[in-house]
């Protein structure tokens, strides 16, 4: 069976023993059983394990009519959520969008900008600028409805698109995507009439980018959405085989032997801008389903050549504790050549005749060889090119491996408990009715 998502280990000889890989193997063999089987710890949000192939089409049908509705309507979507549940979304659609597309004029698609990821009184500003001009839609994500960050956001949309279209016409122009029978934002769809779009009980957000949770926002850029999913469902069949060459076995278990031997941080590294913030929804899942019980590999990212220009010297020569897991893509989707220069002055008409991305692709080996004998370990994660099928198989890669991981590690990859204590500490510190008295103590160390 071909591979969407090859690994390539040659770079971790030398780090880990012949026996040390063997065993992590048998350890990523017996989570995967435990996570196939669902029979680990979280188990009830698992439901993302048979997306790809589970995904009902009359819901990507009611996906197809919102995109032919908004097309030649909306100039610009503003799609509301943190976490999960924008991340996803905003990896794909920067990936697969063109660089400088803001400047590109005309657009057969609306614009997708994104809010309720921050509490940035400037960004909210700034994002009104931009709208107050244009012909806007709202897609908000939320299983709650009550998550601040998103519930802010999304309060003030509303109240813009119902000042500046009416109530009929603003409900025409939001669709929320929520829990199928229970919360705010749910009570507020069904008695306003919007559009609505169900996040599974049993699918965290961290695991939603192949539901309608990521799905809507990606068509609504105007990309193939069955084309990501058929992507996925490859990688669902070959991550379902429980054997050794399993792609997201061996991830799991090489960067499990290499936590065990002192390795603590891995660096996701790109050769591709437009990958940026794939990085950083890789970062999510995993500092958020192995970060817990004093456990897991701290999650970090750069983007090459960039970053070796910054982070490059501590990669090479700091302090060696991490490791990187290189996302290589085989072929570019565009061309450019270096051109011959008469005058030489820059002494680089060695490479002129050639493409930009063989210089790209010999900075990578050439980097791959220096980090290694500097002491990093490095992983090759590799994908034929940027497109919706090869993210949707990369996609459901990371997440098959990251629960593998975490059960090796011990830990439940499905749960957050973390994440709630900065959000009691600021309810306090705003004067949330009911936490006075953790106020009073908080106020003291502010």
């Amino acid at each position: 069976m071909e591979k969407a998502v090859k690994i390539n280990l040659e770079a971790i000889n030398g780090f880990l023993t012949r026996e040390e890989i063997i065993d992590a193997k048998k350890r990523a063999l017996a989570s995967f059983d435990t996570l196939i089987n669902r029979s680990g710890r979280g188990n009830d949000y698992l439901g993302w394990l048979d997306l790809p192939t589970n995904t009902d089409e009359a819901v990507l049908q009611r996906i197809d009519q919102i995109v032919a509705l908004w097309k030649n309507k909306i100039e610009v979507v503003v799609v509301i959520g943190i976490g999960g549940s924008y991340l996803g979304a905003k990896a794909a659609i920067d990936a697969l969008s063109h660089s400088f597309g803001a400047y590109l004029g005309k657009r057969s698609f609306p614009v997708i900008l994104f809010a309720g990821q921050n509490l940035s009184e400037d960004y909210m500003a700034e994002l009104f600028d931009i709208i107050d001009k244009k012909s806007v839609a709202c897609v908000v994500i939320s299983k709650s409805g009550t998550t601040t960050e998103p519930a802010v956001a999304f309060r003030m949309i509303r109240k813009s698109l119902e000042e500046r279209y009416g109530k009929v016409e603003a409900a025409n122009r939001i669709v929320a995507i929520t829990d199928k029978s229970r919360g705010a934002l749910k009570e507020l769809a069904d008695s306003e009439g919007y559009e609505t779009f169900i996040i599974p009980d049993d699918v965290g957000g961290r695991y939603s980018v192949l539901t309608p949770v990521g799905l809507l926002p990606i068509a609504l850029a105007g990309f193939d959405i069955r084309s990501l999913l058929r992507g996925a469902c490859l990688m669902q069949k070959i991550c379902h085989l429980r054997d050794d060459n399993n792609p997201a076995i061996e991830y799991a278990a090489i960067r499990n032997a290499l936590y065990n031997k002192g390795w603590k941080i891995e660096i996701l590294a790109n050769y591709n801008p437009k990958l940026q913030y794939f990085a950083e929804w890789w970062k999510q899942l995993f500092g958020e389903s192995e970060g817990k019980d004093g456990k897991g590999i701290y999650p970090a990212s750069v983007n090459y050549t960039t970053d070796l220009h910054s982070m490059g010297q501590y990669i090479q020569s700091g302090e060696r504790i991490l490791f990187e897991s290189v996302l290589s893509v085989e072929n570019p989707s565009r061309c450019a050549v270096i051109p011959e220069d008469a005058r030489n002055m820059d002494g680089l008409n060695f490479i002129a005749g050639k493409r930009i991305d063989e210089c790209n692709k010999m900075a990578e080996a050439g980097t791959r060889i220096a980090h290694v004998d500097g002491g990093v370990p490095n992983i090759r994660i590799i994908i034929g090119n940027i497109s919706e099928y090869s993210l949707g198989a990369l996609f459901y890669f990371f997440e098959f491996a990251c629960g593998i991981s975490a059960y090796m590690m011990g830990i439940n990859p499905f749960d957050q408990p973390g994440v709630e204590d900065y959000k009691n500490n600021m309810f306090a510190l705003l004067g949330k009715p009911g936490y006075e008295e953790i106020a009073e103590k908080l106020r003291r160390r502010v």
